[in-house]
């Protein structure tokens, strides 16, 4: 009998159902980051901001992206040594009390901070890296479309609810809607807690001895486990960061500012079918944000992460630059941003899936955890960074996406001409002292 099974049971010890659980906690947390958008405009005019004053409101989006990823080391750490249920759950009170403070008692930009950023930050990182790293340690044959599958939740989750959240924004106000969804989400938050566990020490998938050669064979995975003291003296792992970081930076900065985006190009006010434009491009954006962790996860399986990486950057380097030629075109709007999310969102899965392969499962996710943080870090410079710069230019959007777009370029690059002989080298040589 699967060892799994023995020590859980039928339901927490059957590896697809951690998978779906995984996943569903994701996709109730995916509307802190991707609904923002939908906020801002409201929290500017309660707050009676000026246009010289949006950034301090791009600056919640950054202080939450930082709060959800550069605690989350602590939280892979905690996690990988005390088990997955128990930070779940602090997770979820985060993500419910968060948004419920926020929405009900926040009367300034500061608390704000607070409340959203810090609380429901901090919940959103440390649910986030308990599902990624869940999943890494349940799929050693399939990592790439298991953790795909995961980040898609996380990606594409919003997909399912912009529209709703919008509605309720219409009906109820910005800070009741944020207080209703907030207690919702954190809710089915708590009971996927209840189900998810990390695999017994020793578990393998059935039949993986047959299937561990096959894999290797396209994806290089070392056989050692390596703590995070020694992952993060590898020099691949600061290559990685940077990598992150520099990808990262594009996606986050058109999902914070999707709304002063849309204005900068001069289409922030066309509605189609009832929709508006920002929650209609928000919503086919989440669409394409969750394809693209599945898609290039399940890619990257086959012909490895380092040449999907090489090919997915690539592609999007090109789509950010052709955001500079469709100003006042809405449908160009519309087609064009959620493409750039197809071939962004597989960040999330691809850097998950290939820290496991070069740094072994046993301590995934606090070695994933530390790569993480290059979210935070990209969050400064794509939130209030992206913000401040666009008011420089009068409003526009151009010098931010073009800096963006030579970043993912120079990623694309590493990918390919740095990283892949780096990791090759490193884990050839283990193979040889074994």
């Amino acid at each position: 009998m699967d060892l799994a099974k023995q020590a859980f049971g039928p339901i927490s010890g059957n590896r697809w159902i951690q998978l779906i659980a995984g996943v569903i906690a994701m996709i109730v947390i995916s509307n802190y980051q991707y609904a923002f958008t939908l906020f801002a405009p409201g929290i500017q005019k309660t707050l009676a901001l000026t246009p010289p004053q949006y950034p301090l409101v791009a600056a919640i989006f950054t202080i939450f992206v930082l709060f959800e990823t550069w605690p989350v080391p602590v939280a892979g750490f905690l996690v990988d040594k005390l088990g997955i249920r128990k930070l779940m759950i602090l997770g979820s009170l985060g993500v419910l009390v968060g948004w419920l403070l926020g929405g009900t008692i926040a009367h300034s930009v500061t608390d704000l901070y607070i409340y959203y950023g810090a609380i429901a930050g901090t919940g959103c990182g440390i649910i986030y890296i308990s599902c990624v790293g869940n999943a890494v340690k349940w799929f050693p044959d399939r990592r790439g479309l298991a953790a795909g599958l995961t980040a898609a939740g996380f990606g594409g989750g919003a997909a399912l609810t912009i529209i709703p959240i919008s509605d309720t924004i219409l009906g109820l106000g910005w800070g009741n809607a944020m207080a209703v969804w907030g207690v919702a989400q954190g809710v089915i938050a708590l009971v996927t807690a209840l189900i998810l566990r990390h695999p017994p020490a020793q578990w393998k998938p059935v039949g993986w001895k047959e299937k561990e050669k096959k894999v290797t064979s396209v994806v290089e995975q070392t056989k050692l486990e390596y703590p995070w003291y020694k992952t993060i003296r590898a020099p691949e792992f600061w290559l990685l960061y940077v990598m992150f970081t520099l990808v990262a930076t594009g996606g986050l900065m058109t999902t914070g500012n999707l709304s002063q985006i849309a204005t900068s190009l001069g289409v922030g006010q066309t509605v189609f079918f009832g929709i508006g434009i920002v929650a209609l491009t928000a919503t086919l954006a989440g669409v394409t944000n969750g394809l693209a962790r599945i898609l290039w996860g399940a890619v990257s399986d086959k012909i490895g992460r380092e040449i999907t990486m090489f090919i997915a950057f690539a592609i999007q380097a090109v789509l950010m630059v052709l955001v500079l030629t469709i100003e006042k075109n809405p449908i160009a709007f519309v087609l064009l941003l959620p493409l750039i999310f197809l071939s962004w969102g597989e960040i999330y899965g691809l850097f998950s899936a290939i820290t496991g392969d070069i740094f072994g499962s046993k301590n995934a996710t606090a070695n994933y955890g530390m790569l993480y943080t290059a979210k935070g870090l990209a969050s400064i410079l794509a939130g209030y960074g992206a913000a401040a710069l666009a008011v420089y230019f009068a409003g526009s959007f151009s010098v931010p996406f073009l800096i963006s777009a030579i970043f993912i370029a120079i990623a694309a690059v590493a990918a390919i001409m740095v990283l892949r002989p780096i990791v090759r080298a490193r884990i050839s040589k283990e193979d040889k002292k074994s």
